[in-house]
């Protein structure tokens, strides 16, 4: 591959070189936006109820285009697979019936620490792999602090623990031990014991995995009253239906519950799952890194024949990253940081990017469809890698309405930079978004 060369936030230029394929869709996706002005783009209210939570930035970066960090849509990325996707303005947001409002009886978010294994199901710990280098749950909780903040963040004082599960069948406890592979194995909480559904990994990456469904159930079970959300954290790979292979997280928004698994971001499985962590965001534009994505593509000889037919030489070069923008600065700290990369710091950065997309879900955040967004939908690991850790402007103004911040979110920067500067030693993700949220005051 050749050497990075970084391509426009945009990212128009080089989807236009390399992916004729997907020309027409982003096109379309392109002149949906551009079709509104920047305020009814990010806000779509028509009043001050939204700028009074939207987030303050200088004269120069409101005013300059290249500050607007549109999705880097790749072949197989969810965008791409789904592009009439609905988007979810603030006004629409601010209207749903199913979205729950944070009120003085109910606005704590609580973290559950992962389930512990009973002896009677000691063979589970198989299922999640290795314990080395697994990320500090605190760590994970302190992240969802920042970037909740303004509401109260609280580990679940219950610990839910994993056991047999017998089913009114004669089998004893010593022969469920034995057989590896149960098909049930049960949660304890301490009212009742849930049932769990495991079933073999379709891909072999693990032993088995558990039903997000019915762990939800036992999230659902064990949700204080005070709670305005809760998300579970498993070590355990998971799924939800027949078509999964896995999934990394769920949530029941309206319900106010999640979970997410640590299983799949585990660095140990980059190789194995085609996750490139030289190319993860912010290193993800990248317009060789982007060649070759398109090139590879399930369609890439159709592709390939257009580009034979349609073009004689090679387009120019898409433009570099601005000087001075938030994603200049973002790609320079990664660079920096790169070589002192640890796999705890990877898989710490990870599994938190996911936890707070989840619990976004909880506060009514539906996937985004506007800019570049924490709250982008995923469509494989690969893209996962890519996604960026900041909420764009019209879920920001969102968030920041939910947790009741009227100063643009300057706490929040604040809260989050500090999380970044104690962890960027050994993040090159959160280095960079230390960067980026610095480059954006």
């Amino acid at each position: 591959m050749a050497p990075c060369e970084w391509a426009d936030e945009r990212g128009d230029q080089v989807r236009k070189k390399w992916r004729p394929g997907l020309d027409k869709t982003w096109t379309a996706f392109r002149g949906y936006l551009e079709r509104r002005s920047t305020s009814g783009r990010l806000f779509d209210t028509g009043g001050a109820r939204a700028r009074r939570f939207a987030p303050r930035r200088s004269h120069r970066n409101t005013q300059d285009s290249r500050q607007r960090e549109y999705p880097l849509v790749l072949p197989e990325d969810d965008l791409a697979l789904d592009p009439t996707y609905p988007a979810q303005s603030f006004r629409s947001w601010l209207k749903e019936p199913d979205r729950n409002e944070v009120g003085p009886t109910r606005s704590v978010v609580y973290v559950a620490r992962p389930p512990s294994v009973s002896q009677s199901v000691h063979f589970m710990r198989s299922w999640s792999g290795s314990d080395a280098h697994r990320p500090s749950i605190q760590h994970i909780i302190d992240y969802i602090k920042a970037f909740y903040h303004g509401l109260p963040v609280r580990t679940l004082p219950e610990q839910l623990s994993f056991t047999t599960w017998d089913e009114g069948s004669k089998t004893s406890t010593a022969q469920a031990s034995k057989a590896a592979t149960p098909r049930y194995v049960g949660i304890n909480t301490s009212s009742e014991s849930i049932r769990l559904r495991t079933r073999a990994c379709p891909d072999k990456l693990y032993p088995r995995q558990l039903n997000s469904d019915d762990l939800l159930d036992a999230a659902q079970s064990v949700l204080p009253e005070d709670a305005y959300a809760l998300i579970l954290l498993v070590e355990h790979d998971l799924w939800e239906g027949p078509g999964d292979t896995f999934i990394c997280g769920r949530a029941y928004g309206a319900s106010r519950i999640a979970v997410v698994s640590m299983a799949r971001y585990d660095p140990a499985l980059d190789a194995r799952q085609g996750v490139e962590r030289v190319h993860a965001w912010p290193a993800s534009h990248c317009a060789a890194y982007i060649q070759h994505q398109c090139a590879n593509s399930s369609d890439a000889g159709t592709v390939a024949k257009k580009k034979r037919k349609t073009s004689k030489a090679p387009a120019a070069e898409p433009a570099l990253a601005a000087q001075g923008s938030p994603l200049h600065a973002a790609v320079a700290a990664f660079k920096e940081n790169s070589a002192d990369e640890t796999d705890v710091g990877l898989w710490l950065s990870r599994v938190c990017r996911t936890a707070v997309h989840e619990l976004g879900h909880c506060f009514g955040l539906d996937h985004c469809v506007y800019l570049a967004c924490a709250m982008q939908g995923t469509a494989s690991i690969r893209e996962d890698a890519r996604q960026p850790p900041y909420l764009c402007p019209v879920d920001l103004a969102k968030l920041l309405r939910a947790t009741g911040q009227t100063d643009g979110g300057r706490a929040r920067t604040d809260a989050l930079l500090q999380f970044c500067r104690s962890q960027q030693q050994g993040s090159s993700l959160f280095a960079a978004f230390a960067a980026w949220l610095e480059a954006g005051r």
